[in-house]
Parts: C-alpha cells; structure tokens; sequence
C-alpha cells in the first residue's frame, strides 16, 4: 500500500499557527481551505499565507472579492493565495502576479510588465519601481516555494541538513520570512543545538514582533534553561499578541507554579480550560488546578490558627 501524505488535525493546526477556532471556521467559510478535520500541508501553507496577510491589515471579504476579481479576468488559479501577491490600492487590495497588476473593483490590467519602448530612452520613474516591485515579488514567490520545500522535507522525514538548506534559502530571498526562522530554531533546539535555536527565534521575533509562536518558542528555550524571567518576558508577549494562545496559558501557568505564584497560575489554567477543554492536556490542567486549590485551602487554615 502506498504511504498516505501525512495531514495535520485542527487542533494541531491551531496550535501550530496560534489561531482560534471562529478564525478557521471564518477561512473555512470564505473558502479559503477545505472543510475538513485534517488537513494537508499545502491547505497549512494556505493558512500561514492568511496568518501574514491579515497581520498586514488585510481583511478575509476583501482577499476574497480581489481574488475573485483576478480569476474572472485570468482563469482559474490553483492556489491564488500561493501564487498571487495582494497589495495596497488605496482602501482597495490590489492583485500580482507574474507580470500584471489587477484592480479588483475594475478589473483592469493596471500595469504591463512586459512593455518596452519601441525606441531606446531612459525608462521613466514609475516603470523602474515597477520593475523593482517585480523582482521583488518574484524573490518572495521563491521564497514561499523554498520555505514550502523545506515543510515538505520536513513531513515527509527528509535528513536535517536538505530540510535546514531550503529554510535558508528561503530566509535569503525573504528576509522577513519569520515563520521559516521559527522552524529552524525548532530543528536546531530538537538537536540540541540550542544556541543556534536562539538565535533564529530571536530573529523572527525582531522582523516580526507580533508573531506569537516566535515568542511562544523563544519562551519554552529560555523555560528549558531554566531562565525564568526571560521565559515568562516571552510568554506573555505572546499572549500580547494573541491572548487566545491556549499553549501559552498552559506552559504560562506552570510557570508561575513553578515560581510560587499560585493565584497567577489558577488564572491561566481557568483560561487554558475555557480555551481546550477537551484535550489530554486538559485533564492535566484540572489535576494540576485542583492541586493549587488544596494547597491554598490548607495554607488559608493554617494562617486561622
């Protein structure tokens, strides 16, 4: 029997983008990726790409209707999401590709890369940046193929050293690309390279502050070391940015735990629950709340006495 692409159940999937529920089932309405309970890795991709876009401000009705507006006037596209690049015109989103702009109101072609000036002259200001603006699109689609090179590897049990090549080479391209530094650090702290690991958190995290899982890392790094103030810094930091993290209450709560603060601990557990109660760790969560609880009975009539 032939072995089966492996898939990634929801929960696993919202863990792993740090996304809630209602915003997939949101995507999932739109069309933007299956129906499903598991998912392949490139409806994954799909939703890394959505993760980005709506951190840059972009709205699902209007990545949607631009999308549309482009596969009316050129065919159907496999994977706009993929291979198309969204961009700002005026309150409207705009439509790349290779070689044309599209205004999704209108439809109309708003610039043809291909057009040169039947006779030599300077190339005017708006075409040179036009041409910058290719280039620089066409390295982000190579960037996003790399990186999707490099989740491939990955699921299918590639040897590190082809998996970290692609990842690399797709942070060349794409500078900013933070979701491929985070998987780095992640194969590098489960080589125990650690330092390594630090370092490409790190990075994410400078090129986009607002990442949560770079933080949520970042954070079990420094909890692993048993630095806990660094770690706690990053915890929270990544409930800044998406306070329905249910892995960062989680790991959050033991912290404090750790550290004594029982009172910071049962809130972060009463939130875990609200936010995964039905999971395995969730059971983990209420033995260790019910634990907090006993303690905090006995040290209250201890303080009667």
């Amino acid at each position: 029997m032939a072995n089966q692409p492996e898939t990634f159940t929801r929960l696993k999937v919202k863990r792993m983008l740090a996304i809630s529920e209602q915003r997939l089932r949101a995507w999932e309405a739109k069309g933007f990726v299956p129906v499903a309970q598991n998912f392949h890795f490139q409806d994954v991709a799909v939703m890394r790409r959505l993760v980005a876009l709506e951190a840059e401000g972009f709205k699902p009705r209007q990545m949607k209707e631009a999308i549309e507006s482009a596969q009316k006037r050129l065919g159907p596209i496999r994977n706009p999401l993929l291979e198309l690049r969204l961009f700002r015109l005026g309150k409207r989103i705009g439509v790349q590709g290779a070689g044309y702009r599209i205004d999704p109101r209108t439809g109309q072609m708003l610039l043809d890369f291909d057009f040169r000036p039947a006779q030599p002259q300077a190339m005017p200001t708006e075409h040179l940046d036009a041409a910058r603006e290719q280039q620089k699109a066409k390295q982000r689609a190579e960037a996003d193929h790399w990186f999707q090179t490099g989740l491939e590897a990955e699921h299918a049990a590639a040897p590190v050293p082809e998996i970290i090549k692609a990842y690399q080479k797709a942070i060349e391209l794409n500078p900013a690309m933070s979701p491929a530094m985070v998987n780095l650090g992640t194969l590098f702290f489960n080589s125990g390279y650690h330092q390594q690991a630090e370092d490409f958190y790190r990075r994410a995290v400078e090129v986009d502050p607002s990442y949560p899982l770079a933080h949520f890392n970042l954070a079990n790094l420094f909890d692993e070391r048993g630095e806990r103030a660094k770690a706690l810094f990053h915890y929270l930091a990544a409930l800044k940015a998406n306070p329905r993290y249910a892995d960062a209450h989680y790991n959050l709560a033991l912290l404090y735990q750790t550290m004594g603060e029982t009172m910071k601990a049962l809130r972060h557990w009463k939130t875990y629950l609200k936010l995964d109660p039905g999971s395995n760790w969730a059971s983990i969560a209420r033995r260790e709340m019910r634990k907090l609880k006993d303690v905090t009975v006995i040290t209250g009539a201890k303080s009667l006495r």
